[in-house]
């Protein structure tokens, strides 16, 4: 299978690595890579900001980058619904990298690779939970489920924790966290007291950007707890 690859700019800039191991993990389960070279930023910060109009050659650079793939897949839900809402004609063909390995691989079983054993603690996205339905949400009356959850179940070795509020957002919410610094701080620390509650060695997620957010605390408050991607993880410890 053909896929492309769309890097968002902040994991581009900041978080290389995730993009490496998306590449990785997408290759070794049998898809033929392509990374677009004049792929820029989705437009999703103008267009939160209250500024779409202004995001309008972002889009229009997204199609000329990715319009000739059957599938896109990129390792951010909250990028993923951005494109999906403001370049409707590829909202089929654009993918967040779990649900691509769930729903469209159906990815069912992973090499074992041995390692030390690892207790983690799993961040569900807003974006991608509640715009992707990439996880349940509380607030709904329905079964559970998780795409990045049942993903790392099949991975030998790693303990799985649910802090004591699952969904709760974690204060990052893009330009939130500039314009309302204090209370996206203070969100943060609460979503990571019921992870360190339950003594993960990792925080694992599918947002790079939420993680960044949660690991700038974690800095500051000379924590042992690491964050880490799925792509990551899953690269390291299964394949």
């Amino acid at each position: 299978m053909r896929v492309a690859l769309f890097v968002p700019c902040y994991v581009d800039q900041f978080y290389p690595a995730v993009a490496i191991a998306t590449l990785e993990l997408l290759e070794q389960l049998g898809c033929q890579v392509v990374v677009p070279r004049n792929q820029t930023c989705c437009g999703q910060p103008m267009a939160n900001s209250g500024f779409a109009r202004e995001a309008a050659g972002c889009d229009q650079n997204f199609r000329q980058n990715f319009g000739e793939f059957d599938h896109i897949v990129c390792p951010s839900g909250s990028c993923v619904l951005h494109v999906r809402e403001h370049n409707p004609l590829l909202t089929g063909q654009v993918w967040e990298l779990c649900e691509f390995l769930t729903d469209v691989l159906q990815v069912r079983a992973l090499p074992h690779r041995s390692g030390r054993p690892l207790r983690i603690g799993i961040h569900q996205s807003c974006h991608g939970q509640r715009g992707l339905r990439l996880s349940s949400m509380s607030e709904r009356n329905e079964p559970y489920f998780s795409k990045m959850e049942a993903l790392l179940k099949l991975v030998d070795g790693i303990d799985i924790t649910t802090p004591a509020r699952p969904d709760e957002c974690c204060g990052f919410g893009g330009t939130f966290c500039v314009t309302q610094e204090a209370l996206s701080v203070k969100m943060g620390k609460d979503r990571l007291a019921q992870h360190q509650a339950n003594q993960v060695d990792y925080i694992v997620g599918g947002d790079m950007s939420c993680l960044m957010h949660l690991e700038g605390i974690l800095r500051r408050q000379q924590s042992p707890i690491q964050v880490r991607h799925v792509a990551q993880l899953l690269v390291d410890h299964a394949l």
